[in-house]
């Protein structure tokens, strides 16, 4: 049977989901967009998602794709899905996707932002986190400088019984500032559960003088998650983008 394989470009507000992958306890964006799917196809589709981000977080650039027997107008599919998913979920594209296309397992890498504002903010306080210490930026820079490479992030990591291997490969890390503003973007081969929220959250502590940075750097080697800081909210972070 010929199977017919399809790759959708997503951006959504995480607020009111439990995170991407479907769960018994609330809304997921994988069960809106599987619901979605059916209604137009007539089919049970299984979505893939290449970032399965956490309750709360969002995302400008998920990538998600799906196979079935059946060909569908690609042309109007965007649009169509459009029309019956909630107003957190859009679909930026609709393409059609290699034979055997998988977006989480052909992705080289993904990249994901964390926001920090300095100020309060009414109009972004679902998008960032909003932190009234001195941060020394400086210091937060030299962090995000060492976990460059290949590295056991265990003390980054909430265990969740999926993440055996927690070793990644961090392509790059690095603080922007702007203003009062902080943005934290790290691209990576692949990321463990919590593990974004967890590294700003600590580099928040060394940036308030909590937390020194030779003490960070002991927690990274120290493969223990008890060592490291706070997890930064996950209002804060955005999937930013899948590179293929």
């Amino acid at each position: 049977m010929r199977m017919f394989f399809f790759k959708l470009k997503i951006e959504y507000e995480g607020t009111n989901f439990v995170g991407w992958q479907y769960q018994p306890n609330g809304r997921s964006v994988q069960e809106e967009l599987e619901k979605a799917l059916a209604r137009i196809t007539q089919l049970n589709v299984k979505v893939i998602g290449a970032g399965r981000t956490d309750a709360g977080v969002h995302a400008r650039g998920q990538v998600a794709s799906f196979c079935i027997d059946k060909d569908i107008k690609i042309e109007t599919l965007a649009r169509s899905l459009n029309g019956i998913l909630p107003d957190d979920i859009v679909v930026k594209e609709a393409l059609r996707a290699p034979q055997d296309f998988n977006a989480r397992y052909d992705a080289k890498s993904r990249i994901y932002k964390y926001y920090i504002k300095q100020e309060p903010t009414a109009l972004d306080r679902n998008f960032c986190w909003q932190v009234f210490y001195n941060l020394d930026s400086k210091k937060m820079t030299m962090c995000a400088e060492k976990i460059k490479g290949e590295h056991d992030f265990k003390s980054f990591c909430k265990s969740n019984g999926e993440d055996k291997d927690t070793r990644c490969v961090v392509y790059s890390a690095e603080w922007s500032i702007k203003g009062t503003d902080m943005v934290f973007t790290i691209n990576a081969n692949r990321f463990l559960y919590g593990m974004v929220r967890a590294l700003v959250g600590t580099m928040v502590d060394v940036g308030r003088g909590y937390t020194s940075y030779d003490e960070f750097m002991k927690i990274l080697e120290a493969r223990d998650r008890s060592f490291a800081g706070q997890s930064a909210p996950a209002k804060g972070l955005f999937l930013e983008e899948i590179v293929y």
